[in-house]
């Protein structure tokens, strides 16, 4: 099977980001933001559905997080989409419902190139530490455009709103791990009912 891999580098008057993905790795992140909790939550992303990641970012964090936090959704969206190349012979679907302690958190995504973002966020929480948990939404639409990728999130329950944002990051990995994996059976064809993604 050819590599699955993409580099993707984005510089705009806010941010500056080199990025790089293997989709068939080990879960092996390198990944620094500017942005602790971003960070945090992208190294989950890559251990939970065994990507190789290295993300360096420069932003604006002297005006706030969401330059930075929007930029590397485009640009991990934009690796993703690139490294899936034609998407022939994927599974196409992958869902997870996913605890986290006393935290729950359901995704279903589709990789058949038609990018939508559902996202609802049962934890009312709006900020850990001075991160504003707002921004994930912005990141999550960025991240599922770019990688024409349908994706519907949904945090059901959880007291703790750590817990219920990392449920969601390592609900989109289980999920997207089983999207991309190839299907033997599928014989290199798209699965697609269109023969077009």
């Amino acid at each position: 099977m050819t590599a699955r891999t993409a580099t993707r580098s984005r510089t705009t008057k806010e941010t500056k980001i080199e990025l790089s993905l293997n989709l068939d790795g080990s879960g092996t992140a390198d990944v620094c933001t500017g942005v602790g909790f971003l960070d945090h939550m992208l190294e989950l992303l890559t251990k939970h559905a065994l990507l190789d990641l290295t993300v360096k970012a420069e932003g604006d964090l002297h005006v706030d997080d969401h330059h930075t936090v929007e930029d590397v959704g485009i640009a991990l969206g934009e690796a993703i989409d690139l490294a899936l190349g034609e998407r022939r012979g994927i599974r196409r679907y992958g869902w997870c419902l996913l605890p986290m302690d006393e935290a729950m958190a359901r995704v279903a995504l589709d990789l058949g190139g038609r990018p939508y973002l559902v996202y609802d966020i049962a934890h009312p929480g709006t900020h850990i530490k001075d991160f504003d948990l707002q921004l994930l939404e912005e990141f999550w639409r960025a991240f599922s455009t770019q990688a024409r990728m349908n994706l519907h999130i949904a945090q059901l329950y959880g007291r703790d709103v750590h817990h219920a944002h990392e449920a969601v990051f390592k609900g989109v990995a289980k999920a997207l791990d089983d999207a991309k994996q190839v299907d033997d059976r599928l014989r290199g064809q798209l699965p697609s009912s269109k023969d077009l993604i």
